[in-house]
């Protein structure tokens, strides 16, 4: 006796079909489990056994033998419990064998025959979708976040026995199991909708929250420096309220990532507001961009379509801070095993916060107790090439008293938000067909295709290359938030004016020489 059943399984971010092949033979009383298995899914047959146990099935004593097909990639997780006890109730001609065509089936059993909710359900339905699979048998809890997904049947089940029970009734099973039914543009709208944390709420520190209006503007990496208290941890967080709101397939992706990291919420369906992810300094490269024993997204990948904010920089483990080279380029982790090679997504924007001395308090030569060779090791914890891809750095100082009492509100996120919009829509606009969507995208070759400069512009620059001693990377820097801030008042060329608060953001000199 033989059954085939589909289920998924999850590659990274991504997802693929693998069938659940059954076969019951004589031989010796056996059950097997075959097809390059973790731990945990080799201990789905004692799972499996007392789950049809108790739900009044017994096995037959005879060789059983399962196979996870393809038996060349490695399966892990619990949610082959389910697939595996339909797979052997129909080689034992319990369940029809109509009812299993072009049906999922994918969840975690409890002993008692629970079905309980398993992580990475949204990518594996968008997978059986595109595959053409008409319909999903999920743990209950996870139905909505399947249902999230168009053009595939939904149905979620709390036990083994009322999954039985639908798969042996006739028509008349479609009120045992309903399909669960989500209007996901509709929730995306309602879940969106909220309070956050507003720039209104910050008093002083105009040219910090100038510097991260541009940063959102052209999605520029920005470097916030300045004394304990200044408020640069409280404009970081209000950052993710000034970016664009997340389009329905952004929040798709970034469900996605949640989902296979087992992290949405209790009753949430999906992720509607950009992540702001912010680590302890304490924390391990692994932990940061991902991988460990059996990989998982990190840090950077639960950032993704938002924004990793990193307090205390110079803290970080150097390790650590390094591996973010390559996900701030190609805006995706790669970690290699030896079975394969695993992605996830990491397209996010890298706001970070430093003291300037181990102290906080240096050039203020009334407060700070640091020497000169403890400030330049302590700057120095920051390698160059993290510092060259952060394109804005801007200095705060102490709020005066006179900012905390001023009792007037500053302009709040709503208004920075539309600038940045239309900021973008024009970046939109011009990157059209081509492969940028940000200013901060922009490569060497294109610089003078994208940021042209007049002639007074352009000898304006040739001085700020020569007095600065830039180095070519920091002067396409410049050229790229100058770009960034004509966009944001709505000019066709960058001029003076732009190049010159463009160049005020680079890292002070008397920080790093």
């Amino acid at each position: 006796m033989y059954s085939t059943v589909i289920t998924g399984a999850l590659q990274g971010a991504s997802a693929y079909p693998v069938s659940v092949e059954v076969d019951i033979s004589h031989g010796l009383p056996t059950l097997s489990l075959v097809g390059s298995l973790s731990q945990e899914v080799r201990e789905a047959k004692e799972r499996v056994g007392a789950a049809l146990r108790n739900a009044g099935f017994h096995l037959p004593p005879s060789r059983i033998t399962v196979n996870l097909s393809p038996a060349d990639r490695r399966k892990e997780g619990t949610a082959f419990d389910l697939p595996i006890a339909v797979g052997l109730l129909a080689a034992m001609n319990l369940v029809p064998g109509e009812k299993l065509t072009n049906t999922l089936f994918l969840g975690e059993l409890g002993l008692d025959g629970e079905i309980r909710g398993v992580s990475g359900v949204l990518p594996i339905v968008r997978e059986a979708a595109l595959r053409g699979i008409q319909q999903c048998i999920l743990p209950a809890p996870n139905a909505a976040e399947g249902a999230l997904i168009s053009g595939i049947t939904v149905r979620g089940a709390a036990s083994l026995q009322e999954l039985l029970s639908f798969l042996q009734s006739g028509e008349e099973g479609e009120g045992i199991l309903p399909a669960t039914q989500l209007d996901a543009s509709r929730l995306f709208q309602e879940k969106a909708a909220g309070r956050a944390p507003d720039f209104s709420e910050v008093n002083g520190q105009e040219t910090a929250k100038r510097g991260a209006e541009i940063a959102a503007a052209g999605f520029h990496n920005l470097l916030m420096v300045g004394p304990p208290g200044a408020g640069k941890s409280m404009i970081a967080k209000r950052i993710p309220g000034i970016l664009p709101p997340l389009t329905l397939e952004e929040s798709l992706e970034v469900t996605s990532v949640y989902s296979v990291a087992g992290l949405l919420k209790e009753g949430e369906a999906m992720v509607t507001r950009r992540p702001f992810i912010s680590p302890h300094h304490s924390i391990t490269q692994a932990a940061l961009v991902g991988g460990c024993a059996i990989p998982r997204p990190g840090m950077i990948s639960l950032a993704h379509r938002g924004v990793l904010f990193l307090d205390e920089l110079p803290e970080f483990q150097r390790a650590a801070l390094d591996s973010l080279r390559q996900p701030l380029e190609e805006h995706e982790i790669r970690i290699a095993r030896i079975s394969g090679t695993i992605a996830y997504p990491s397209d996010f924007m890298l706001v970070c916060a430093m003291n300037p001395c181990p102290c906080g308090f240096y050039p203020d030569a009334g407060k700070c107790s640091c020497t000169e060779p403890q400030v330049r090791r302590y700057m120095g914890r920051v390698s160059g090439p993290i510092l060259d891809r952060i394109d804005l750095c801007v200095e705060l100082q102490a709020v005066d008293i006179a900012s905390l009492k001023n009792s007037g509100r500053g302009e709040d996120s709503e208004t920075i938000r539309r600038r940045v919009i239309a900021a973008r829509e024009i970046q939109r606009e011009r990157f059209l067909g081509t492969g940028y969507r940000f200013n901060a995208d922009i490569e060497a070759a294109d610089m003078e295709r994208y940021c042209a400069l007049g002639k007074a512009e352009q000898e304006y620059a040739e001085q700020l290359y020569r007095s600065l001693m830039l180095s070519a990377r920091a002067y396409h820097r410049i050229l790229k938030v100058a770009r960034t801030i004509a966009d944001l008042e709505g000019a066709a060329q960058i001029g003076v004016e732009q190049l010159l608060e463009a160049s005020f953001y680079r890292p002070a000199q008397e920080y790093w020489r």
